[in-house]
Order: C-alpha cells, then structure tokens, then sequence
C-alpha cells in the first residue's frame, strides 16, 4: 500500500476522533482529540505489533518449546529470503493465523493451536507462508495500525452512547453525540474494509503459494479454516471486529462488508495457479517421507 494511501488513511481516522471530540467536548474537545489521535498514530506505528500480539494472549516460542512450528517457519523465511520473524502461539481452538510488524526486519507470525492441529504439515505450511508473502508485500504495518485504531474508535463511540455532557454550544450535544456513537463505529469498520483492499490477499495467497511451492496445500487450507472459522468462537474478534482482517479468513462476516475476497474465488485462483505451474505435491521438502508430510504438526511436540 502506498505511502499516500497510509496518510489518507490515518488522516481519516484523526478527522473520525475530532468530529467526535466535538462533538462530545466542543472546540476543546476537538482539539484534545487531535492531540490523542497524534499520539496514537505515532503510538501504534511502533507498538501495533504488541498490542495486537497482547490482545491475542500469543506467546513467543523457540526452537525448544515448538521446534516443529518453528523450524517450519524458518524454513519458510529463508525461502522467502526474509529476515526471521519472532514466532508466537496462540492458546485457542480457532483455527486462524495473522502476521504483524511495521516492516519485514520487526515482523511477527502467530497461529492459534486449534490451526496447527486441524492442518497436515502442508497446509500449515501454506498458511505460514502466506503470513511471509504479507511481509515480503509489507502489508502488515498498515494491516496492525488499522485494527487498532479502528477498534479504538469503535470503543470510544460506544462510550459516547453513554455521555451526557455533549457540545453545550449548540444545545443538542445529546441527541447529536448519541447519533454519531452509533454512527461512527459501522463507519469506522467501513474504513477498514476500504483501507484493506482486497488484492492483498490475492497478493499474499499467490506469495505463499510461491514460497512454500504448493498452491493445493493453501487452498486445502483455506477450505478447511473457513469452514471451522464459522463454527469455533473467536473472543477477540468479538470484543474487537477491527481484529478480524488480520486473519487469514475472516470470521462471520458478510462478503459484502469482508475485506477478504471470498474464500472460494481464493481457492479457485489457486486452483488455477496450481494447475498453470503444475504443481502438485509440497516442493517445500522433497526429501522429506510422505506420511510426515501429511501428518498434522502438534505445535507442543518436542524433538
């Protein structure tokens, strides 16, 4: 995504806090606002990573603590000719991964363990790698920044539902501050889906492909968490919708407000990319046996 692009973005999201500042504070409230939302854009540029690997309850793993989901990644980087990103574990069982990190050189990938063990050692793969094809694409900055800023908003509009103080220079500041409450978060989440485009997942499903050298095992992938995703509740993603477009599918939302394309036009593409390289079967360890190719990777197991 563009330099440009970021800046109108997050330009869109200050201009959101201000007119809520007024609305809920008047002049000073607006500029109160500006300056929360300066430092929350500066906050999140550095710390969007964190915060979202905190929301998540991940913890980072080693070698030593989860070699097999571990080395898997390493492996996955050094084709990717991407620096090591930190590893993280997610204790749930809904299956779905995310990568985060303001550029490839402070990037982070997690994976929840109901992922790691619902998924043969491909498919893993194949997910793992499309995390890696959103850092190689440098995606995951504005990915992480957005979530968190918009779920901000959304927080700070519910709590409008319940201000009474309001703009007393108007004399309407209840009616107008509980209007833009309810207003402001469906409009924050539009602003994500709009921010997001896409593409970027095409872009990244065609990377992971590309990096673990098995478009198949991805769409087996996708095909599996989609129709998991639906059935498992995920706790962040309902405290905080914002979250949901850094998964790898999206949960329980309407492809029509998705910022993910469908998960079948996805699979179809690399269907079609599949079947134009002719590729088949995992190209990511040719040596490796089979039967442990197809195995699901325990993210607990120790060599």
């Amino acid at each position: 995504m563009s330099g440009m692009k970021t800046m109108m973005l997050l330009s869109a999201l200050t201009a959101l806090f201000m007119a809520l500042g007024y609305t809920l504070g008047g002049g000073g409230g607006a500029v109160i606002a500006l300056l929360v939302a300066a430092g929350m854009n500066l906050f999140t540029f550095w710390n969007a990573d964190r915060i979202v690997l905190s929301m998540h309850n991940a913890r980072e793993v080693d070698a030593s603590t989860a070699p097999e989901y571990y080395n898997l990644v390493a492996e996955l980087a050094r084709r990717a000719r991407l620096p090591m990103p930190r590893v993280y574990l997610i204790d749930e069982p809904h299956p779905n991964a995310f990568a985060t990190g303001r550029d490839p050189d402070h990037a982070a990938v997690a994976a929840t363990t109901g992922l790691l063990s619902m998924l043969s050692r491909d498919e893993v793969a194949g997910v793992m790698a499309h995390e890696l094809g959103h850092v190689r694409n440098r995606d995951t900055l504005i990915m992480t920044m957005v979530a968190t800023i918009a779920g901000a908003i959304s927080m700070l509009a519910n709590f409008g539902l319940f201000f009474r103080g309001g703009n007393q220079e108007n004399g309407h500041g209840n009616i107008v501050a509980t209007l833009l409450a309810v207003i402001v978060a469906p409009f924050a989440a539009m602003i994500v889906q709009m921010a997001i485009s896409r593409t970027r997942e095409y872009g990244a499903d065609r990377a992971g492909a590309e990096i673990s050298g098995n478009p198949r095992a991805l769409a087996s992938a996708l095909a599996k968490i989609s129709g998991r995703a639906e059935m498992i509740p995920n706790p962040v993603a309902e405290r905080n919708p914002a979250a949901a477009q850094l998964y790898i599918v999206p949960v329980h939302v309407s492809e029509l407000f998705s910022t993910h394309p469908a998960t079948e036009k996805r699979i179809a593409a690399l269907e079609d990319m599949a079947r134009g390289t002719g590729t088949g079967a995992s190209a990511l360890s040719p040596a490796e046996p089979r039967a442990r190719r197809s195995s699901a990777l325990d993210p607990l197991r120790r060599d």
